[in-house]
């Protein structure tokens, strides 16, 4: 049997069971609530396999493994290590029970309807929701823009060949949204998180085998560029290190996709069971994908004359980062293995693409549509839900298409974007009751704000801010740190600071509105 007959064999058997399972999550699925949240009653195992698989897609194993790997080497692994304390861990412990408790008491099935309820305003909940959908979609593209990489490379297609992948999996994705909503990606979640471990373990496996082990592996890495940074513990540039750190772990505190999963949870038992299942999951994936994505170099090669390396061509003076994880992954495994890696970026992509899907139309509905329609029942409510995520699919799709953009830019933007307008509002609103409306409006402007200025301002090469890439490289440091990735870790990092400073001088809402918030955890 050749490679591509076995993983069409396989991908068939995996749409099947995605399918299987979104009809017969249909039938249990009666209300907004069970279709938005799953009836606030899903238990430890689901929500943290939900939460590890929403936070991990082809972003991460395709297109961040494969362009840090190359920039820091080794070093990558902290950004897993990271992602599994930062971003997995200490959110359970310090926004699981909270979460849980407030949105219950405040009857908020999405976060804009958090904010409007916490902060006794509607203006919140409508400029959130419009920037949840706005702001979701170029991270869907980059999730699709992985996907097209992998399939472009194991059935060797083109360019129409890539858009027509993109095309199926949006309608895959839409096809056991639609049918279960909240209950069908748990579940599913869980399936495909199954598969992201065992696939995750034997790619790193023999990514460092085909080297001849560990020691030997690093001992190369050291090698290739003659300074030994790259094997090092903290690698070659360890300050824009920990700006990936900030941005792909800090993150997940303020993005509404992650939060979420802490609405729907069972009970306060299901949290601690749910951190350590979904930290330990992290560790696996994430920490696995950048430190197989490490070893890229030992792959791959920027220089045509050099033998046993894949060639990497360059896009205006730069290697195309998206292309190198496949590169490696056709050196190091045996043929009949790719169906399995097929699938397991499949399954980390669809997962992540479902609770994308969701969360959006979800939010325009709940929190755009229904303030505004009479006599807008619960079937009408899914009836549009449904609609809003054909609409986000197709824009999404539109904008994969475009293979200018890469998948960590595309990531960056929506990351820092939605956290650095989300995360200090969301969190102090949990802990802190002085918390202000005025406090959150400023966060949503400099969030969104800093991302589209420097969208426009750097990303697209504007000739008149030269000056201030070559002020940064004057004061001795490296022109990245204008990079997306720390224009989004610097609006997260703001976002914390200007809550309590602007609510230090601006009006709480009324304390009625504050007690009736903090009157469940209070209890």
């Amino acid at each position: 049997m050749g490679s591509q007959t076995a993983t069409f064999i396989i991908l068939f058997i995996y749409v099947a069971v995605m399918i299987t399972i979104g009809y017969y999550t249909s039938k249990k699925t009666k209300s907004t609530a069970d279709f938005m949240l799953g009836g606030r009653n899903v238990g430890s195992w689901l929500t943290a396999f939900s939460y590890g698989t929403t936070y991990f897609s082809a972003v991460v194993f395709i297109g961040y493994a494969g362009q840090f790997g190359w920039n820091y080497g080794i070093s990558a692994s902290w950004v897993g290590i990271g992602n599994a304390i930062i971003g997995s861990l200490i959110p359970f412990f310090v926004l699981g029970r909270r979460t849980r408790l407030m949105t219950n008491q405040l009857n908020a099935k999405t976060m804009p309807e958090y904010f409007e309820h916490r902060f006794d305003s509607k203006t919140l909940k409508t400029v959130s929701a419009v920037i949840v959908f706005i702001f979701l979609i170029p991270y869907t593209a980059s999730v699709y823009n992985g996907l097209s990489r992998l399939f472009g490379m194991v059935f060797d297609l083109g360019e129409h060949g890539a858009t027509i992948i993109i095309i199926l999996m949006a309608l895959l994705s839409a096809v056991y949204v639609t049918l279960g909503g909240y209950k069908a990606t748990a579940l599913n979640d869980f399936v495909q998180g199954i598969i992201m471990l065992i696939g995750i373990a034997t790619v790193v496996g023999l990514t460092v085998q085909k080297k001849d082990g560990f020691s030997e592996a690093v001992q190369q890495l050291k090698e290739v560029d003659g300074t030994g940074n790259l094997g090092s513990l903290f690698g070659p540039d360890p300050i824009n290190l920990f700006g990936v750190v900030i941005l792909t772990s800090l993150g997940t505190w303020g993005l509404p996709q992650m939060v979420q999963k802490f609405y729907a949870i069972k009970d306060e038992q299901a949290i601690k069971k749910g951190a350590i299942i979904s930290t330990l999951f992290a560790f696996v994936v994430a920490g696995g994908s950048y430190f197989m994505g490490g070893f890229v170099r030992l792959y791959c090669t920027l220089d045509p004359n050099e033998s046993g390396k894949a060639f990497i061509e360059t896009v205006n003076g730069k290697p195309v980062f998206d292309t190198m994880v496949p590169s490696l992954l056709n050196q190091a495994l045996p043929n009949l293995l790719i169906g399995l890696v097929v699938v397991l970026v499949l399954s980390a992509s669809l997962s992540t693409l479902s609770s994308l899907v969701l969360t959006s139309s979800s939010t325009l509905t709940n929190d755009l549509i229904k303030p505004r329609v009479k006599n807008f029942d619960d079937k009408k409510q899914m009836t549009v839900m449904r609609v809003f995520i054909a609409v986000f699919l197709v824009i999404s799709v539109i904008i994969a298409c475009n293979k200018n953009a890469s998948i960590s830019t595309l990531m960056s933007y929506s990351w820092g974007a939605l956290s650095g307008a989300f995360l200090g509002p969301f969190l102090y609103g949990l802990f802190m009751k002085k918390a202000t409306p005025a406090a959150c409006a400023v966060s949503f402007c400099t969030g969104v704000g800093i991302t589209l200025i420097h969208m426009m301002l750097f990303s697209m090469g504007i000739s008149a801010f030269d000056g201030v890439k070559q002020a940064v490289i004057d004061l001795g440091c490296p022109v990245n740190l204008l990079s997306p990735i720390n224009a989004g870790a610097f609006t997260m990092i703001i976002s914390l600071i200007i809550v309590p400073v602007v609510s230090s001088f601006t009006k709480a809402p009324d304390k009625k509105i504050v007690d009736e918030a903090f009157k469940s955890i209070e209890k």
